[in-house]
């Protein structure tokens, strides 16, 4: 995406666009405010505030919303920044579901679509998305110009040369050369793409289960394994961005092969712990009649013995992820998301036993918020923050 060139400072039209900057910031997160609120929350003397403000309404980028009284017996006008200045779409792209969201530049989420993900190509599931994208555009009464950042979340991690997502195995064709461009052509320009686990932490870290916490990650369970870490409020990463991608940290000996005196089952951790391993552990325990994980769930939660001890498996596997974590990171939180985070209430205290149990490191493990929404809420809020910058440098330079 294109980035945005900072004001020449020491010049008068550089010092004019950081005052007007700094006016809309304190705007954007601070709420309405006054001229004589806005100069004393700034610093700015009220004629420089008052200019700020006339250039900022010229470029649609805050506007008047009513009057407040100022004590004396006179009004005063209350300004805003406008969130109809610019609109983010986000996308959430997994094996099973593609969401799509439209949100303004106050966070108001002015359409949404959730679809079923039935494209077994890259190709039918870039199709799939650029038509999603669209009719979401159209509900919220949008053109494609409106939009001014696009966010995808997907498995994998993005190949910046290669144009593609590596490590993406539950997306059949997601590896090939060009797919990321094929998918700006289908949503447009200024596309951000990022792992779906990361902007998971994103969105768990600025309205969800993380708030307040400076380094934490979130594990994220389902169709795969992954996990978004986040420190001092910026995701991690890693030399090549697979930070995070602990399906693949070897996984050896279950407690059940254990008990059955069966050699080690070797594999990767995505295999032990994804949510088919539940109904293939509860299946192995003579519930032959699991089809799925939130049926296992639901069983457990009936009081299936079953049922409880095929979950019982699932939360030492997670606890032995837990611990590989916090050997290597040490977090003070690790949040629990995905379609698993669904069953926090059954898994939380045998997995917070089993960490106790054989590692003195053990961070604290929570529910998720955000559930199915994590994915666009942690893309709305990158996209926003891309945006803001990027619209006030289009609304101003053309003013």
């Amino acid at each position: 995406m294109a980035g945005v060139e900072a004001p020449t400072v020491g010049t008068p039209a550089g010092m004019r666009k950081i005052n007007q900057r700094a006016v809309l910031d304190l705007l954007r997160r601070g709420g309405p405010a006054t001229r004589p609120q806005v100069a004393k929350e700034t610093g700015l003397s009220k004629p420089t505030v008052s200019q700020a403000l006339l250039a900022l309404e010229a470029a649609g980028l805050a506007r008047p919303t009513g009057q407040t009284s100022t004590g004396t017996g006179r009004s005063a006008v209350l300004y805003e920044a406008d969130p109809t200045a610019g609109y983010v779409l986000g996308v959430d792209i997994g094996r099973e579901h593609i969401r799509v969201a439209v949100s303004d530049l106050g966070r108001r989420i002015v359409a949404r679509r959730d679809e079923r993900n039935s494209a077994r190509s890259g190709a039918a599931l870039v199709a799939a998305v650029g038509k999603i994208a669209a009719a979401a555009v159209a509900d919220a009464r949008l053109s494609g110009g409106d939009i001014v950042v696009r966010v995808v979340g997907s498995p994998g991690v993005a190949d910046p040369e290669k144009r593609c997502f590596r490590h993406a195995p539950n997306l059949p064709g997601w590896g090939r050369a060009g797919l990321i461009d094929d998918l700006e052509a289908a949503l447009g320009p200024d596309l951000m793409v990022e792992n779906d686990a990361n902007l998971t932490a994103v969105g768990e870290g600025e309205s969800g289960a993380a708030r307040g916490a400076s380094v934490f990650g979130c594990i994220t369970i389902g169709t795969g394994v992954g996990m978004g870490l986040m420190v001092d409020g910026r995701v991690f990463r890693g030399a090549t961005g697979a930070a995070g991608e602990i399906g693949y940290l070897p996984y050896g000996r279950t407690r059940s092969s254990e008990e059955d005196g069966a050699p080690p089952a070797r594999g990767h951790l995505e295999e032990a712990t994804a949510a088919q391993s539940v109904v293939r552990g509860a299946r192995e325990l003579g519930l032959g009649t699991a089809k799925s994980a939130r049926e296992v769930f639901r069983l457990a939660r009936e009081g299936d013995e079953l049922a409880r001890q095929a979950l019982a498996a699932e939360a030492d596997r997670l606890a032995y992820t837990v611990a590989s974590v916090a050997a290597v990171i040490d977090p003070e939180l690790i949040v629990l998301g995905g379609g698993m985070g669904t069953a926090a209430d059954l898994l939380l205290e045998p997995i917070d036993r089993a960490l106790r149990a054989f590692t003195p490191l053990v961070p604290k493990v929570v529910q998720g918020e955000l559930g199915e929404d994590a994915v666009l809420t942690g893309a709305i809020s990158v996209g926003l923050r891309a945006a803001e910058g990027l619209v006030f440098e289009r609304r101003v330079g053309a003013a």
